[in-house]
């Protein structure tokens, strides 16, 4: 099989995102890491489908040089799941926004999580709807001023960890779309995960919610508002590297390394993505400032039976010890007539 590289994914379609769009920066990331996983899996191009909604993320299977499906609003879970079932040799990619997934189509994202469906899903979050012109949606901070909220939203948002580690997910990660390196790091180690992989994209909207993460992605803020988790790795983040994360028997703390803080880094924690400890990824999940640091990078990836595999080896048996067949053997089991 010959080696793919990032321009065997690009498609021969105008990229139709606004300048800035940090939708950009998630398509590049993904046309570079598919050549790595297909040499890691000896997968062809062939074997790739990539199935969206409906928004602005959307349109990303058209810029994919790649099997396509372009579904309806909040609908492309079940099609991706589908596509899965009825083939499993294709590695499904979902591309889906905010709103997309988690309000229209809340209700399937939960339940594909549920059923460990080996697909991976890219939630490209903005904290807002940019197709249909500024309204908010179920990311937007709580008193967001939008279209739909001008004196301010008045509900809480999800969170997208949260709510996938609720639903029991098996593999969840969070990155910016500024991290390009991280996010084929990220989606690399998705496809590898046999099961739902869930990757929450916090991508910025130029036009409708410009900066809406800039506290994360700004070079003069993210070594300390974020922290890059890695397997096996300690949970050390700061400018100078000098905070970590210890667990002080009830919750998580941030401490400074060092004399003056008390702590040297043998008491940070180690990150463990592959504990079946859901409680501590949730912890981790969940942080958010000013109090703690945005986690990012792979928080879980445990193993679990996949509702593809149990579908597909149910079908195995019962057709095994089944008398039937096919559709003539149906129709001439049991009694029949002959009418003249």
């Amino acid at each position: 099989m010959a080696t793919l590289t990032f321009k065997d994914f690009k498609s021969d379609q105008e990229v139709r995102w606004c300048p800035g769009c940090g939708d950009h920066a998630v398509l590049a990331a993904l046309q570079r890491a598919l050549p790595k996983v297909s040499q890691a899996l000896n997968y062809d191009k062939e074997r790739y489908v990539v199935v969206s909604g409906i928004g602005c993320s959307s349109r990303l299977p058209y810029y994919m040089d790649t099997y396509g499906f372009h579904s309806i609003h909040g609908r492309a879970t079940p099609i991706a799941t589908g596509i899965k079932v009825a083939n499993p040799q294709l590695t499904v990619w979902q591309v889906c926004g905010d709103g997309d997934a988690l309000a229209i189509g809340g209700n399937h994202f939960i339940h594909a999580i549920r059923r460990n469906i080996d697909i991976n899903i890219l939630l490209i979050n903005n904290q807002i709807y940019g197709l249909t012109k500024g309204q908010y949606s179920p990311t937007s901070k709580f008193g967001a001023i939008t279209k739909t909220s001008p004196y301010g939203t008045v509900e809480h948002p999800f969170n997208p960890g949260g709510l996938v580690l609720g639903a029991q997910g098996t593999f969840f990660a969070r990155s910016l779309d500024v991290e390009l390196k991280l996010n084929e790091e990220i989606m690399t180690a998705a496809a590898l995960h046999d099961g739902c992989s869930v990757m929450e994209m916090l991508t910025n909207c130029v036009i409708f919610n410009d900066g809406a993460h800039k506290r994360l992605s700004d070079p003069a803020t993210k070594a300390d508002t974020t922290i890059v988790l890695r397997h096996g790795e300690k949970m050390v983040f700061g400018k100078n590297r000098d905070k970590g994360l210890i667990y002080d028997g009830k919750k998580l703390r941030v401490v400074h390394i060092g004399d003056e803080g008390g702590f040297s880094i043998d008491d940070v924690l180690v990150h463990d993505a592959h504990t079946n400890n859901i409680g501590m990824h949730m912890a981790l999940a969940e942080m958010k400032g000013p109090e703690y640091p945005v986690a990012l990078g792979v928080i879980r990836d445990v193993k679990d039976i996949t509702y593809d595999d149990g579908v597909r080896d149910q079908v195995k048996e019962v057709m095994a010890k089944s008398k039937i067949h096919c559709m003539d053997e149906l129709l001439h089991s049991g009694t029949t007539w002959e009418v003249e």
